[in-house]
C-alpha cells in the first residue's frame, strides 16, 4: 500500500509535468535535476502512514521549492495533498490543520521575503480552498473509518454476548438433563448396596429403578446433543405435563411427594422453565437434604404470575451455596422477568419461583 500510494502519484506527476513543459517555453527546461526533484518530493510518501506529520512537512517543503525554482509547472501539488490527507486521517483535523496552515504561511512568507508577487495573486485563495478541501475530505474519511470500526466492534461484542448466552443455555440444558437422573441413580445404587444381602428383592427393585433412570438420562442427553449438533432449535421442550413422571422418580427414592394445585395452561417458555426449576429442586432434595421423608409441591397462580413452591422436611437446613443448579434456576426465572428464592425453614427447606405468565420478556 505504501509503495502504491507513492508510485502511482509519482508516475502521474512526472508524465503530466513532462507534457506540460512543452507548453511553458519561458520556464527552465525539465532536466535530470528537475525529475530528480520531483522523485525526491514523492519518496517520503513511503513513510507517510508511519510518520505522517514529518512526511507532510518535508513533501510540502520540497513541492513549494520546486514551484519556486522556475521549473515547469505541473500537478506536483498532488504529493503534499496525499501527505496532508494521510495526516488528517491518522492524526485528526486539528493537527493537520495547524500543520497545513503553518506550511502555507511559511511558503507565503518566503515568497514575500524574496520579493515574489505570487503571494498577491489569486493563487492564495486557491491554496486556502485546497487546504480546507483536503482537511474536510480527510476528516470525513477518518470519521467513516471510525464508524466502521465501531460497528465492527459492536457486532463482535454482540456476537460474543450471544455466544456466552448460548454457552450458558447449553450448560443449563446438559446440567438439568443429567443431574436429576444421576441423583436418582446414586440414591438407588446406595439402596441396592445396602440391602443386597438382607433383602435381595428390594435390591432388584433398586437396580431396575437405576436401569430406568439411566435409560431416561441417556435418551434425554442424546436428544439434547442431537439438537445442539443440528443447530435447529431446542427440540421438544420440557413441560409440567410430565409432572407425574418427575414425581415418580423422586418417590422411587423413598421420599413421599405430594402435589397441590395445578399449573393449568402456561406459555411454553414459562412451562419449560417451571419444569426445569421443579426438576432441579427435587434433585437438590435427593442430593443435599438431610434425611428428608416428604416433599410438598404447590402449583398455582397469583394475579398474572405463576407460583411454584417446593418444600421438604430435611433436618438442619442451612443457607444454600450458589452452585450450578441454583444459578441455573435463577437464570431461567430472570430471563422471563421472574425470580427464584431458596431459603431454609425451621423444619426444612423451601424453593419459591414466581414467573410472569405473559411469556418471555
Amino acid at each position: 500500500m505504501d509503495v502504491l500510494i507513492t508510485a502511482v502519484p509519482l508516475v502521474f506527476v512526472l508524465a503530466v509535468t513532462t507534457v506540460a513543459a512543452h507548453f511553458q517555453p519561458g520556464r527552465h527546461p525539465l532536466d535530470a535535476l528537475g525529475y530528480g526533484w520531483l522523485v525526491l518530493a514523492a519518496l517520503p510518501l513511503l513513510l507517510s502512514r508511519r510518520f505522517p506529520l514529518p512526511v507532510f512537512v518535508l513533501v510540502a517543503g520540497l513541492t513549494w521549492a520546486y514551484y519556486w525554482s522556475g521549473y515547469p509547472g505541473g500537478p506536483a501539488a498532488v504529493l503534499p495533498t496525499i501527505a496532508l490527507f494521510t495526516l488528517t486521517r491518522l492524526r485528526g483535523p486539528l493537527q493537520a490543520g495547524i500543520a497545513g496552515a503553518a506550511v502555507l504561511l511559511a511558503g507565503l512568507g518566503v515568497l514575500l521575503a524574496t520579493g515574489s508577487t505570487i503571494a498577491l495573486d489569486g493563487r492564495v485563495g486557491f491554496f486556502l480552498v485546497w487546504l480546507i478541501a483536503v482537511l474536510g475530505i480527510g476528516t470525513a474519511v477518518r470519521n467513516r473509518v471510525a464508524a466502521i470500526h465501531a460497528a465492527r466492534e459492536s457486532a463482535a461484542e454482540h456476537q460474543h454476548r450471544m455466544a456466552e448466552v448460548e454457552r450458558l443455555r447449553i450448560a443449563r440444558e446438559v446440567h438439568d438433563v443429567v443431574a436429576h437422573s444421576l441423583a436418582m441413580i446414586n440414591v438407588q445404587a446406595g439402596v441396592a448396596a445396602h440391602v443386597a444381602d438382607r433383602r435381595p428383592e428390594q435390591a432388584v427393585e433398586a437396580l431396575l429403578a437405576i436401569k430406568e433412570a439411566s435409560a431416561a438420562a441417556l435418551a434425554d442427553l442424546r436428544a439434547t446433543v442431537t439438537v445442539l449438533r443440528s443447530g435447529q432449535g431446542l427440540g421438544p421442550a420440557p413441560s409440567l405435563r410430565q409432572l407425574d413422571e418427575l414425581v415418580e422418580h423422586t418417590r422411587a427414592t423413598g421420599i413421599d411427594v405430594r402435589v397441590h394445585g395445578s399449573p393449568g395452561e402456561l406459555p411454553a417458555p414459562v412451562d419449560a422453565a417451571a419444569y426445569r426449576i421443579l426438576q432441579e429442586s427435587l434433585t437438590n432434595v435427593v442430593r443435599h437434604a438431610n434425611q428428608p421423608t416428604a416433599v410438598t409441591i404447590h402449583l398455582g397462580r397469583k394475579s398474572d404470575t405463576f407460583r411454584l413452591v417446593v418444600r421438604d422436611n430435611g433436618r438442619g437446613a442451612v443457607e444454600p451455596r450458589a452452585g450450578n443448579g441454583l444459578r441455573g434456576m435463577c437464570e431461567r426465572a430472570t430471563a422471563l422477568g421472574g425470580e427464584v428464592t431458596a431459603h431454609p425453614l425451621p423444619d426444612g427447606f423451601e424453593v419459591l419461583a414466581e414467573l410472569p405468565i405473559e411469556g418471555e420478556r
